[in-house]
């Protein structure tokens, strides 16, 4: 497994560079970024609507038949810009359109520079059931440009934070403090570039000792059991400001933190202590519903194998463990 390219700037001039060296590049980009996009370079494009409603195979095969149109060939080169929709599904275009051409993630959110636009997952939705069809496919490199974030939108910014905080749990203990701090207070982009290069490379790590998730990346998992559920449940019951990705997942951790103490893994008092850290950072800690009412969608999760979830417990800040649930 080669190493797991990526790169943390504050511009997109060493972006331009990199480009030189493809024959042909073809852009994909939500249209809420479009003005940032722009600023790459004047490519083919093709603009999406980047919400989980259009996480689809319907989408996907629409970008395959523009790329068919546009004459992409195995030498070419398709660039996603956007979140990490936009990320998984011109991903998953890339690497099924004539068996797989070379792609290139620019995550522009918070959350897919630290999370979904690293380490090759793509996929979509099916029947409300979140990434059910996809393929472990490498990008070529995720250039993570911090200039993107400063424009963000506050929500969004704290939808990451959650992200941002979970590979903090998994691998960067002594970062986690740091970032708490950092993220419960007035930030700049600056301030955060440090805590964004730490958790891609803890990613990157995890990613390179297990890339097609047979073992040890199972633990990038950490609070999306019920995160995944608590998406389904709510697009299913037609919510009509449901939580973002990274607001379940902040919420999936709290309930990992539970579970885990529950069963002797870790100290009493994480969960409190995590509930309380994540609501420094703006995110909400409690279920939507009552539990019962996620477990059809927790047993349906693609992780769920014979009947059990390959769950996530948390030992300590820094230290987790994948056990079946």
């Amino acid at each position: 497994m080669p190493k797991i390219r990526f790169k943390v700037s504050n511009s997109l001039s060493s972006l331009k560079l990199e480009l030189l060296r493809y024959r042909s590049v073809y852009m994909v980009f939500d249209r809420n970024v479009e003005g940032f996009a722009s600023q790459i370079g004047r490519y083919p494009s093709f603009k999406l609507d980047a919400g989980e409603d259009n996480k689809t195979i319907e989408t996907v095969k629409s970008i395959c038949h523009w790329l068919l149109m546009q004459g992409a060939d195995r030498g070419s080169v398709l660039l996603a810009v956007g979140g990490g929709i936009t990320t998984d599904m011109a991903g998953f275009a890339a690497c099924i359109y004539k068996r797989g051409i070379r792609y290139i993630n620019v995550p522009t959110t918070l959350l897919s520079q630290v999370d979904a636009g690293l380490g090759g997952k793509t996929g979509v939705n099916l029947d409300s059931y979140k990434n059910m069809l996809g393929v472990i496919c490498q990008p070529e490199l995720t250039y993570i440009c911090t200039a993107a974030l400063e424009t963000l939108p506050e929500r969004e910014m704290r939808s990451g934070a959650a992200e941002l905080l979970k590979t903090l749990i998994i691998g960067g203990g002594r970062h986690y403090e740091k970032a708490v701090d950092e993220l419960s207070a007035p930030q700049t982009v600056r301030d955060l570039a440090p805590l964004i290069k730490e958790a891609a490379r803890i990613k990157a790590r995890v990613v390179e000792s297990d890339p097609d998730e047979k073992g040890r990346r199972r633990v990038l998992n950490l609070g999306h059991t019920y995160a995944h559920a608590i998406e389904w449940y709510q697009h299913a019951h037609g919510v009509s400001d449901p939580y973002s990705h990274g607001e379940a997942v902040a919420i999936g951790l709290v309930q990992a933190a539970r579970l885990s103490e529950e069963r002797g893994i870790c100290e009493k008092g994480l969960a409190l202590k995590l509930e309380e850290d994540l609501r420094r950072c703006g995110l909400p800690t409690t279920l939507p519903c009552p539990e019962a009412e996620l477990q059809e969608a927790i047993l349906k999760d693609k992780k769920a194998d014979g009947g059990k979830v390959n769950f996530v417990f948390i030992e300590r800040i820094g230290k987790v463990t994948v056990k079946k649930l």
